[in-house]
């Protein structure tokens, strides 16, 4: 599948065809039965926003339209979608899809009806059984995780109903379906999430190619006197220039030990000075699709003696874990296999500090490195730690090394899928060796 032209905005048609959307439905159609699935999609633009839609309306639908719904009847094996009617000349007009727009709208989502809004409520009755997304729905940099703990936050606050966009509309499927039972579609949407469809790689290895462009970006004009946020600015041109939304989450990019001891660290407004280390983690949202990567390098592009000793360390290890990647392996053995060669090579090395030591042994004993699923969102949904590895899977491979008594914290990160026979990582762009790093930080003004 060919590369869209630098400097053009992403499409949606640019990746997938009305087929795709097809399969995932078809799929769904399997699992309900009778049933019928019920889906709302992002609400109506507010200010000059570019809209995004949410992503378990668009893996479904491939619909990107505010205010829109679906319904997948099980029955007859069909898929509507209904929307608002088109209001009077705007601006919005040449840029947002309305229930006019149903031949268009049919002919790229492969989508059997679009009407109005005012005919979903007369196909919900008499329902028996209704399925729609009871976790929470990922919109514009989210996931399901993050969405879940601010709900965790927000349930005590005594001045705050509690009540979102999404339980309205469960709410509203329970009084015009009052005999049916409403059934959570999230697990069902999470299975078939995590193993990605060819279409969803060709995306993936584009947003993993220009996170690993944005990373080599910021490195060439890293330099002591910038400040966190000149790299920032650095991986947004990337990002942009490359037809990218902008960025599938808020890019991580600390400076410093105080910094970079906190994982999340996301103010992005320190400054960058002789003898720091600084970390970009950082993704493009492209068609709803996003990445993962991490990377260290020294500001003044040469690693101290035990910056080198550490990332070092980290970077090996990366490259063990990377190289046991392979379907029908499970992960647990595979981190067990790595972390026996590497102890090996903990014993071998003559550590600067006692501490050091310490904390490569501890690294060995965590069972993170495969960190998470990534997809629509960086922290996709789905499982897989607990079965063995499978062609289509995307994951991140995010080896990490905390030094508690210095508050150091080390890791480097690739995103890519499980292959055939091993693993493609997509973000391998982005330097990583420690020599081709000190080779390309600050070569350019």
């Amino acid at each position: 599948m060919a590369e869209p032209v630098v400097g053009s905005p992403m499409r949606l048609e640019t990746w997938f065809g009305p087929e795709e959307f097809a399969e995932r439905r078809q799929r769904v159609f399997e699992r309900i039965g009778d049933g019928a699935a019920v889906l709302q999609g992002a609400g109506p633009l507010r200010g000059f926003a570019l809209f995004r839609q949410t992503n378990e309306f668009l893996y479904l639908t491939g619909l990107e339209a505010p205010q829109a719904y679906a319904l997948l009847d099980g029955a007859k094996g069909t898929a509507t979608a209904f929307l608002p009617d088109r209001p009077e000349k705007s601006a919005e007009e040449e840029t947002l899809l309305y229930v006019e727009d149903g031949d268009r709208i049919r002919a790229a989502t492969g989508l059997d009806e679009v009407l109005p809004w005012s005919a979903l409520e007369s196909r919900l009755r008499g329902c028996k059984r209704v399925f729609t997304p009871l976790a929470p729905v990922e919109g514009a940099m989210s996931a399901r995780d993050v969405l879940q703990h601010a709900a965790k936050v927000r349930a005590p606050d005594p001045m705050d109903g509690g009540e979102t966009r999404q339980s309205r509309f469960v709410a509203r499927l329970r009084a015009l379906a009052p005999d049916a039972d409403i059934v959570d579609l999230s697990p069902i949407l999470d299975e078939m999430r995590l193993i990605k469809s060819p279409a969803e790689v060709a995306v993936m290895r584009y947003a993993g190619k220009l996170a690993a462009q944005a990373v080599a970006a910021a490195m060439a004009i890293a330099r002591p006197g910038l400040r966190e946020y000149d790299l920032h600015a650095e991986m947004s041109r990337v990002f942009l220039a490359g037809g990218a939304r902008g960025e599938g989450y808020r890019a991580i990019i600390p400076s410093g030990v105080e910094h970079t001891w906190d994982g999340h660290y996301m103010r992005n407004d320190g400054p960058l000075l002789d003898g720091h280390m600084a970390l970009m983690d950082c993704a493009p949202d492209v068609c709803n699709y996003t990445s993962d990567i991490g990377r260290m390098f020294p500001v003044n592009g040469r690693f101290a003696p035990w910056q080198r000793e550490l990332y070092g360390f980290v970077v090996r290890y990366h490259r063990a874990i990377m190289s046991r990647v392979k379907p029908g392996v499970l992960p647990a053995d595979a981190l067990k296999d790595a972390a026996e060669e590497m102890a090996e090579v903990v014993g071998a090395t003559r550590w600067s500090k006692p501490c050091y030591e310490e904390a490569a042994r501890k690294a060995l004993e965590f069972r993170g490195h495969y960190s998470h699923p990534v997809g629509m969102a960086v922290h996709d949904v789905g499982r897989y730690f607990d079965r063995p590895f499978e062609p289509g899977l995307v994951f991140s491979l995010d080896p990490q090394l905390w030094v508690r008594e210095e508050r150091l914290y080390i890791r480097c990160e690739d995103t890519g899928v499980v292959t055939a026979d091993g693993f493609e990582p997509f973000t391998s762009g982005a330097p990583l060796d420690l020599d081709e790093v000190e080779a390309t930080v600050g070569t350019r003004a």
